[in-house]
């Protein structure tokens, strides 16, 4: 304590004789990083992303993009399909100091180990991650009431850290199983580029995402189709609905490297993702939270 009252009178007195304080220079500590990226970081690497919005995804041949889309036709999520491996990709405001991830991790860890999985802390490609098995609900025939029984199939998550973004990554099928399967999807995560925004949010708050801008006229036609066929068949004779409006998806060639969204949020063909800890598959929140397991059914 006599050290900073000493240090405080010489400093009044040296502005008592004019003579101005030393600024004081803040560093900023940089980390340096090949991926994910922040905008403000992305590599002009001339790589084809898809805009989401929040996130650009790499388009990747090979891999498939779906988007998940809830009943309000909000964009709640997007994964990346390799054979039967699957990456789904969640982004999410996280604070300023970073280290969302460590606390992610235990709330995942306790949250797999409630519903029947175990997953353990390993070191990764990204630093910490968490690898193990999760309980996955098979998608349900279709007329079939009755829910499916939760198999057990093998995940990892992957988090980074980055300003004022927290972004997770949930690997599942043979990916999760062995370094050489899950190359190619660890590859692609990391050519992800975050962008974060201006806007203040609140911690853990899922990043708005959005459809790219093709696949939103081919939803809106979809859309349009099919109240014209429910008009028609409600003020008329029976008139059957054109098939072009029947399917929820149309196909992924109508854009490049995204499939069509998927309604309900669930993935038009069986997905290897475990399931939300309450709500059914077909019908996830509008966001997860960080610390929950994503929505989503098995294959």
């Amino acid at each position: 304590m006599p050290f900073g009252r000493r240090r405080n009178r010489i400093d009044r007195s040296l502005r008592e004789r004019g003579v101005p304080p030393e600024p004081q220079v803040r560093e900023r500590e940089e980390t340096a990083t090949s991926g994910p990226w922040d905008e403000a970081d992305a590599p002009q690497d001339g790589r084809p992303r898809v805009d989401l919005g929040a996130m650009r995804v790499p388009a990747v041949g090979g891999m498939e993009l779906r988007v998940d889309v809830n009943a309000q036709q909000q964009v709640v999520g997007a994964s990346l399909r390799m054979g039967d491996s699957l990456l789904q990709l969640s982004v999410f405001a996280a604070p300023r100091a970073g280290g969302l991830w460590d606390e992610v991790r235990a709330d995942l860890a306790r949250g797999a180990s409630g519903q029947g999985g175990q997953l353990k802390e390993v070191d990764g490609p990204f630093g910490r991650e968490l690898a193990g098995s999760v309980l996955l609900t098979p998608a349900a025939p279709p007329g079939q009431t009755a829910p499916a029984k939760p198999v057990r199939r093998p995940a990892r998550f992957l988090g980074v850290d980055g300003p004022r973004w927290f972004l997770r990554g949930m690997m599942t099928g043979p990916a999760a199983e062995s370094p050489e399967a899950g190359a190619a999807l660890e590859a692609a995560f990391r050519e992800v580029v975050v962008v974060r925004g201006p806007q203040p949010m609140p911690v853990r708050e899922q990043l708005p995402l959005t459809l790219p801008a093709q696949a939103a006229e081919q939803m809106a036609r979809q859309q349009a189709a099919g109240r014209a066929a429910g008009r028609a068949t409600a003020s008329g004779p029976a008139v059957a609905a054109p098939r072009a409006a029947a399917p929820a998806t149309a196909p992924a060639s109508t854009v490049p490297g995204v499939a069509s969204p998927a309604r309900g949020g669930a993935s038009p063909a069986p997905a290897s993702t475990p399931p939300a800890s309450t709500p059914p598959a077909s019908t996830p929140p509008a966001s997860t939270p960080p610390g929950s397991t994503p929505p989503g059914s098995a294959g």
